[in-house]
């Protein structure tokens, strides 16, 4: 079976993306594997012209809204320094249970590594319009809401939600409006 891709036509333009853990492990049910994303986004907003519209990150996957004149090398630069900051962060806390699985899921074409963390691939839908980037907020927002987590997508401690009530979120976001 040959990977999925989805490709990304126009990288000046906004995308929604999705990343997910291997077999949907709950990594991100600890906030020390959160703050690797968080960290890494800030970096490549920082240093490499991200522009970050919204994102959530739930127990097992994330959803983000980005943009860049390279998205495709941020999205594989954030793969990339993401899974292996967070196998390192399993690997010193024992987290044997978890690395275990993530050593089962490497494909035995992956010789330069021992487990692996992201799905393959990047799951990054073009967004067209304002309507879209309202309506992909929305999504992102109200996942945690959907989960039955919390009454109000602002009470999710990771998501933009907060940023776009006005209140301070984590992490510095690119308003769309």
């Amino acid at each position: 079976m040959s990977r999925s891709r989805y490709t990304i036509t126009e990288p000046d333009m906004p995308h929604f993306v999705t990343c997910t853990v291997m077999e949907w492990l709950p990594v991100f049910s600890h906030p020390d594997a959160v703050a690797i994303l968080l960290a890494s986004w800030g970096f490549l907003r920082e240093q490499k012209g991200l522009r970050l519209y919204g994102y959530v990150v739930m127990e097992n996957h994330t959803h983000f809204i980005a943009q860049s004149e390279h998205l495709d090398k941020c999205l594989a630069s954030f793969k990339s320094f993401t899974g292996r900051k967070i196998i390192s962060w399993l690997e010193a806390n024992g987290r044997e249970s978890l690395l275990s699985r993530l050593g089962f899921c490497k494909k035995a074409f992956k010789n330069d590594r021992d487990h692996q963390f992201w799905q393959e691939g990047v799951h990054a839908e073009l967004v067209l319009n304002e309507s879209m980037m309202r309506e992909k907020l929305d999504y992102i927002h109200v996942n945690p809401v959907r989960r039955g987590y919390v009454d109000k997508p602002e009470q999710w401690r990771y998501s933009s939600a907060r940023s776009y009530t006005g209140e301070a979120g984590l992490i510095e976001m690119d308003r769309w409006w």
